[in-house]
């Protein structure tokens, strides 16, 4: 996935106080006019009929298996910022900024907040499960609110959870306001809970994957003899958008291009004999959906339809390899052997697969576990991967397919359906 423009798009909305959102956004470089857009795209309604967000009660069962977690750990709180794992534990969307915004989930009691006082009015209409909201002027110290939570919880004695994607200055600030706490990585906390989806979240992740699907089948049809990649990223944007799904990002490279996994920075346009490369995605109520296509624009040659099978044989040889109980390692070693049986590589080397078969998905894009060498957590029902082991080969073109599926107690099951031939993304 291509996080181009991401980090100013955060300080913007930031700087706004608007919440950041739980994944990277792509931007583009302007939402296309509807007037012209083909006919296939322009049809596209919003597919959200029957969704339904996560409600407050499995909330409430997320805290309590964290608390069990955190027993299990010997953790006395866990600390969140703004993000996905805030977001999934408590419902409260947040802009990240320098001002610290915390959660303190604490393995005994409520929840407490940590807020900047004059955000206090609006903290409190998205609060829910505690009214201990404590807030600190800009001349007072959000760490020694921080830390006066933790005492009151009697989790200061214990080690403090951080989660995996907490800003250092926040860690340090409170070590320094309380020379006894120590903290410590909360992963098998927060990847405990996160990583296996519920039922009510798979419905989630279906619809965005859906949606991509019929974004995907509207635009492919549309390419046309000296379309920019931006254009094509634009198309995509536009259906996704069409389609019901918010926050749509997209990825698009041709010909010599398609060889970089997240895209070339060089100006493309598509001629006939490229290979087309579209990774895109969407989120439905947090949840994201990422799939790839490559397809050929005009004829394919022999040696684009041979690579391209070769890397349909390892997709399907790591989704053989998703079973419960197997290890994730074991499931890029299953892709990268027949990727590697057939001359490319060895290991990460190009030509050959440079980067990991696969990444979690769900609140974030890409989240752990992964597909990759030396992951040794294994595989439970209700865990979400991509399935994506890519095929570099520079100064030629590159092949990705990518599927996200999840492991349920018969095997892995795809959210959507993979692509029959190059030349025929979808069936």
């Amino acid at each position: 996935m291509n996080r181009r423009r991401f980090s100013r798009a955060l300080a913007a909305l930031a700087g706004a106080g608007v919440a950041a959102p739980a994944a990277p956004l792509l931007a583009r470089s302007a939402d296309p006019d509807p007037c012209d857009l083909p006919q296939g795209i322009r049809a596209l309604k919003p597919m959200l009929d029957g969704v339904a967000p996560v409600g407050d009660e499995e909330r409430r069962g997320r805290m309590d298996r964290a608390r069990g977690l955190m027993g299990e750990h010997r953790i006395g709180a866990l600390v969140l910022e703004p993000g996905a794992a805030m977001h999934y534990f408590t419902g409260v969307d947040w802009g990240l900024s320098e001002r610290p915004f915390l959660a303190v989930l604490p393995r005994e009691g409520d929840l407490g907040f940590v807020c900047p006082a004059f955000e206090e009015a609006r903290a409190r209409e998205l609060i829910r499960f505690t009214d201990d909201v404590r807030v600190w002027q800009e001349d007072d110290s959000p760490y020694r609110l921080l830390a006066g939570i933790l005492r009151d919880r009697s989790a200061a004695g214990r080690p403090v959870g951080i989660e995996e994607r907490l800003r250092f200055f926040i860690v340090d600030g409170l070590q320094a306001a309380g020379p006894q706490l120590r903290c410590v990585r909360a992963d098998a906390v927060t990847t405990g809970c996160r990583g296996v989806k519920s039922p009510a979240e798979l419905a989630l992740l279906q619809r965005a994957n859906d949606i991509t699907a019929v974004a995907f089948r509207a635009v492919l049809p549309t390419l046309e003899e000296g379309m920019t990649q931006g254009g094509l990223e634009d198309r995509m944007t536009a259906a996704l958008t069409r389609a019901g799904g918010a926050s749509p990002w997209a990825l698009a490279a041709f010909g010599q291009a398609s060889a970089f996994p997240h895209g070339s920075i060089q100006p493309q346009r598509l001629r006939r004999g490229d290979i087309v490369l579209v990774d895109a995605g969407c989120a439905v109520e947090h949840y994201w959906s990422d799939v790839t296509r490559t397809t050929v624009f005009g004829r394919p040659t022999r040696r684009q339809q041979d690579v391209w099978a070769l890397e349909r044989r390892a997709q399907d040889a790591a989704f053989r390899a998703a079973q419960p109980g197997a290890t994730c390692a074991s499931v890029d070693a299953a892709a990268r052997k027949v990727i590697t049986d057939a001359g490319f590589g060895p290991d990460y080397r190009v030509p050959g697969t440079p980067h990991r078969t696969g990444h979690g998905i769900g609140l974030d894009v890409h989240e752990s576990p992964n597909f990759v060498r030396g992951e040794t957590t294994r595989l439970s029902p209700g865990m979400c991967f991509s399935d994506e082991p890519t095929i570099v080969i520079y100064g030629e073109f590159g092949i990705r397919l990518e599927d996200c599926l999840v492991i349920t107690q018969d095997g892995p099951r795809f959210f959507t359906p993979q692509s029959p031939a190059i030349d025929r993304p979808f069936p």
